[in-house]
């Protein structure tokens, strides 16, 4: 769409823009860093109806940039506000994980097997860390095959997951406070979470109150 565009300019490459040509020009009007009053020529009669064609295809590339945002879960055919990643280096999203067996207390680095309540597949993953009965951890796969035949684990039952810690990979970054609708990209399911937003910061976020049940 740069070149649909950089053919509608004068082609001057004059600078008065603030860019040292018309095709940087035309990348900017692209990516919404320029406005079509910057260039001074444009308003000249020899070049005024190139105007609206050009606002054509500025509409159209916001059109298919916004549609191409649209995340939608596979299961339940949801819209979500945004997909949650893993990390920098790290396997998957972190979670935090309650068991409703007060007796479980697997220790940092071991691997559990585990059921999220609400979610009919049965979870594997290595404790992170473990405080006051909740644990972070990351999740090795659905099956303990990922992990190796000979791989230990201690099942811990049904867990509640409490919260998700990742980087948001596609769709709006969030604001601290909003109840939204996201989808890890580690989910076998790939089902539509939701949750309240407690950090938001850059790309990160966690958040809180998980509930497989859209609010």
């Amino acid at each position: 769409m740069t070149q649909d565009i950089t053919g509608l300019l004068p082609g001057y490459n004059c600078g008065e823009c603030g860019y040292q040509q018309c095709r940087d020009y035309g990348a900017a009007l692209l990516g919404g860093g320029a406005k079509l009053a910057s260039c001074p020529h444009l308003g000249t009669e020899k070049f005024a109806a190139n105007i609206p064609r050009i606002q054509q295809v500025l509409d159209a590339s916001k059109t298919a940039t916004t549609e191409s945002q649209v995340i939608i879960g596979v299961i339940d055919g949801l819209v979500a506000d945004f997909m949650i990643a893993p990390l920098p280096g790290e396997p998957s999203c972190r979670e935090d994980l309650h068991p409703f067996d007060p007796e479980v207390r697997p220790a940092t680095g071991e691997h559990v097997r585990y059921r999220p309540l609400g979610c009919p597949i049965t979870h594997f993953a290595r404790v992170l860390d473990a405080k006051r009965g909740i644990l972070t951890v990351h999740l090795v796969g659905p099956v303990h095959r990922l992990g190796g035949d000979d791989m230990a684990f201690e099942d811990i039952g049904i867990c509640m997951v409490t919260a998700f810690d990742g980087i948001v990979s596609k769709g709006r970054v969030p604001d601290v406070g909003q109840t939204v609708k996201f989808l890890p990209e580690h989910c076998m399911m790939q089902k539509v979470h939701s949750g309240v937003v407690v950090h938001s910061e850059g790309s990160r976020v966690r958040i809180e109150g998980i509930d497989l049940k859209v609010w």
